[in-house]
């Protein structure tokens, strides 16, 4: 199994893809300590995981934007899993849906605070935890917001951009530690988040992407177990010292990565970037990045 033995903790892990990436670490021979917010849904999500596996499945309620919650939840994976070898922080939210003028500001704030600030926040409590791993590894969920504008959702956009520079950043610190961070890009996902944009309404997302997001609906949307799939690859030695990435589920042939990994180590593919002239047949402006 890719991750015998191994513990990993994984945030906002009582459904959807936080689930999904829990059930195929737990198949693949990792212990668990999953952390939501909703108690009923976390205490389901660990039966489930729990269900037919051999491995050591605990869970705790926390709210990632609360330091003392991570904190709570960093000494119970020392004392209940032993120690930690892999950390994916899934938990985020959409925020606010509107223009930015419009939107409860409260809730922009928060959702900064939990898609960014919670996000960071593992990572820094974690770390202590992560060093004492032969090799460790943090996961960060991205998404579309991360990669173009996504208009009405300025808070989420935002956000997913800042963690992917974040996790890039990061990988950087840590690269001579033998700790590996690379973002995650799941998918078009059929999940209470498209629920939620759902029934907000075209007024509020906008009509382009309200539409979309009836067709994803209605298509069914990227399989739960493609992003799950990509995480245990990350989350195992099959990817040491791939570092530094935004890794689509979907678009990249991550499957094929161990064959280019001196292509990956020493270029910067697969990361955010800035476009000069140039490389859109411009004759003008600066090359410079």
């Amino acid at each position: 199994m890719k991750l015998a033995d191994k513990k990993a903790v994984i945030t906002g892990a009582s459904q959807g893809l936080g689930l999904a990436i829990a059930k195929a670490f737990a198949e693949e021979g990792a212990d668990l300590l999953l952390c939501a917010r909703g108690s009923v849904e976390l205490e389901s999500a660990r039966q489930a995981v729990s269900a037919d596996q051999r491995r050591k499945v605990v869970s705790y309620l926390a709210d990632i934007s609360v330091e003392g919650d991570v904190r709570k939840l960093a000494e119970i994976a020392a004392s209940e899993l032993g120690g930690v070898d892999i950390l994916v922080c899934n938990a985020g939210v959409y925020g606010p849906k509107g223009a930015l003028a419009q939107v409860d500001w409260e809730s922009w704030s928060k959702a900064i605070s939990i898609n960014l600030l919670g996000t960071a926040l593992c990572c820094r409590i974690f770390l202590p935890l992560l060093r004492r791993s032969r090799r460790g590894k943090i996961l960060l969920l991205s998404g579309g917001g991360a990669t173009k504008p996504l208009p009405l959702f300025s808070a989420y956009s935002a956000s997913k951009a800042a963690v992917v520079r974040f996790g890039e950043t990061i990988a950087e610190e840590l690269r001579d530690v033998g700790i590996d961070v690379n973002s995650v890009a799941p998918g078009a996902l059929n999940t209470r988040m498209l629920d939620e944009v759902i029934s907000a309404g075209p007024e509020r997302v906008g009509q382009a992407f309200y539409a979309a997001s009836l067709e994803q609906k209605r298509s069914g949307g990227t399989p739960l177990e493609l992003g799950a799939k990509l995480c245990v690859f990350l989350a195992s030695a099959e990817s040491d010292g791939l570092t530094g990435k935004l890794i689509s589920a979907v678009w990249d042939p991550w499957n094929d990565f161990p064959a280019h990994n001196d292509d990956l180590r020493k270029t910067d593919v697969y990361t955010l970037r800035r476009i000069v002239p140039s490389e859109r047949g411009l004759k003008w402006g600066t090359d410079k990045y």
